[in-house]
């Protein structure tokens, strides 16, 4: 069944672990770490909650001796208050949405036991929040969002100031979404600056880099197409052609998922002279938010990355879903989004009865849409998506808009590349055809939030006229030719085609007055990005790859390898 859409006789050639080159060096092991910052004077370890901050502390004193120890974890307030603080933010019992909150940091901890702190001689202040406390150096535990999950979802790791390791999965990620990410990014936005180490506890082997050397690396990306390290995850609809062409390990049942660009929870990996530094992206984008978003829209968005790319992979698997994303006013209103999750379905590879679920059929009666659905839901007769919601043929490149408020999934074996807003987690499932999650549990349905969305004037004839495959010519040149393929009207991102068989231009427009660009390479084997005056080190890039232009980059080139006409998707914000 699965077509791979790879050349004949080519072997798969996506990388999975993508490096940003840089200079200077690593401290690698606990031992050479110590030895770096044994230095004398008081330490202050500032950890990113999901940090093992037992682990550090335990290397570290066991090598380098203190003369008082300072755990802020013995600083925080009672779990129950800090819980009462929390729960005007976390939505009750609803087991996924809450309201996006940053908290002082300050408030997680007891007044009286932090300002009763005392650094008397050689001291080691670690944990989170340790630099409310302060000390001679300053180093910054960082930890990306996707190993926090991981962490979180062994056991291993609980919430900001709660005893709770071992909670469902899904109610420590929708605390950490709402309130402790959002909290802990306010924190540490300024040390970014002021670090002068970085400590990378990701793998089971630690490794120091000097803050200014992160500091510069961070710059230089800046000046350069990059990749994020994507990360993939099974679900209950998922398929086989990810494990296949991108090379994934068996143990998964299947992979539903890859994150290739979504900077929230991506890390950037920096391969210095001696070793290799994971962090996570959202540090380049808190330091240099202008140079890689452009003016323009780090003015609109602030220093948050407002284009993700992903792949939903159901070659050989099943239907996504029937779901909704919130209209733009709900968003604001009920979560605290300034803006919603608007999005497209970009058709890497199809099956033959491959299928795209988009909009409602003209003369849907909304009461007798929702009474199927809550029938359905009580366990009656399944819910009749081909009664109620168009269902759309597809096939490689087809390309479906989908704009808040219009209901859609992804049918089996179809290979999707989704190019979106960022807040992925703002989706209402409206059917999930009676089937369990991983975890053998049903999926939470939003019956009630996703009626309060529909827009049933996206109707058949609408999606025909404007969100299935509304292709528009804009230039050609000598060997390559461009096309906008959308998005909507509605959705504040464009996105354009190129297909080429010889080099072909682009431009960001520069920082002042232009904007980040993301891309794909959606077909052939491999092709390579390279500055017209040679500002930057030839960039290769294969198959299905997602990679990022800062807005600082201007001009770049990307050349085909090999023969054969190649294509590229590109989107930035209009």
């Amino acid at each position: 069944m699965i077509s791979t859409a790879l050349p004949p006789g080519r072997r798969p050639n996506y990388d999975k672990q993508p490096v940003i080159p840089t200079t200077g060096s690593l401290a690698c092991g606990w031992d050479d770490i110590t030895g770096v910052l044994d230095k004398g004077g008081s330490l202050c370890v500032d950890c990113y909650d999901g940090v093992d901050e037992s682990s550090v502390l335990g290397a570290l004193t066991e090598r380098i001796a203190f003369d008082n120890v300072v755990h802020t974890a013995e600083l925080l307030r009672p779990t129950a208050e800090i819980d009462a603080l929390l729960a005007p933010f976390l939505g009750g019992d609803d087991p996924i949405f809450g309201f996006l909150r940053a908290l002082p940091l300050s408030s997680f901890f007891d007044p009286d036991k932090l300002g009763a702190v005392r650094s008397d001689g050689r001291t080691l202040v670690i944990g989170v929040g340790a630099a409310l406390i302060g000390g001679d150096l300053l180093v910054l535990a960082d930890m990306p969002r996707w190993e926090i999950q991981q962490r979180q979802r062994a056991g291993r790791v609980g919430n900001l100031g709660a005893d709770n390791a071992g909670t469902p999965a899904n109610l420590l990620y929708k605390r950490s979404f709402f309130v402790d990410w959002r909290t802990l990014d306010a924190h540490k936005r300024p040390l970014l600056e002021r670090a002068d180490f970085f400590l990378d506890t990701t793998t089971d082997t630690p490794k120091l880099a000097a803050g200014s050397d992160v500091r510069r690396s961070l710059a230089s990306a800046t000046t350069r197409p990059f990749r994020v390290v994507p990360f993939f995850d099974p679900g209950p609809w998922g398929g086989q052609w990810m494990r296949e062409v991108c090379e994934l390990p068996d143990g998964p049942p299947n992979y539903a998922w890859c994150f290739d660009c979504v900077p929230e929870e991506n890390s950037l990996m920096l391969a210095f002279d001696d070793g290799r530094m994971e962090l996570p992206s959202l540090d380049l984008l808190f330091r240099h938010p202008r140079e890689l978003l452009g003016d323009p829209v780090h003015a609109r968005f602030g220093d948050e990355f407002p284009i993700r790319f992903d792949f939903l992979d159901t070659m050989d698997g099943g239907n996504l879903s029937l779901q909704i994303h919130p209209l733009t006013e709900y968003i604001q209103q009920h979560f605290g989004m300034h803006y919603t999750q608007d999005e497209s379905y970009y058709l890497l590879d199809a099956a033959d009865d491959g299928a795209c679920y988009l909009g409602v059929k003209a003369g849907v009666d909304p009461q007798e849409f929702r009474a199927a659905l809550e029938t359905a839901q009580a366990g009656g007769a399944p819910f009749d998506a081909e009664r109620f919601v168009n269902i759309v043929p597809a096939k490689p490149h087809d390309h479906f808009l989908i704009p808040a408020g219009t209901v859609h999934c992804s049918g089996k074996n179809t290979m999707v590349l989704e190019i979106s807003a960022t807040p992925y987690i703002f989706t209402f499932k409206l059917w999930d055809w009676g089937r369990l999650g991983l975890d053998g549990k049903p999926r939470p349905i939003n019956i009630d939030c996703g009626m309060a969305n529909i827009d049933f004037g996206r109707d058949t004839a609408f999606c025909e006229r404007e969100l299935i495959n509304v292709v528009e010519p804009v230039a050609e040149g000598d060997g390559w030719r461009e096309e906008r393929t959308g998005l909507h009207r509605r959705e504040f991102i464009e996105t354009r085609r190129h297909w080429f068989a010889q080099s072909v231009e682009h431009d960001t427009g520069g920082v002042e007055t232009g904007g980040v660009h993301v891309l794909n390479l959606v077909k052939g084997d491999a092709a390579v990005v390279e500055s017209p005056t040679g500002a930057f080190e030839p960039f290769e890039v294969h198959y299905a790859e997602t990679w990022i232009v800062p807005a600082a980059v201007g001009r770049y080139v990307v050349r085909p390898l090999g023969e054969g006409e190649h294509a590229t998707l590109k989107a930035y914000v209009r």
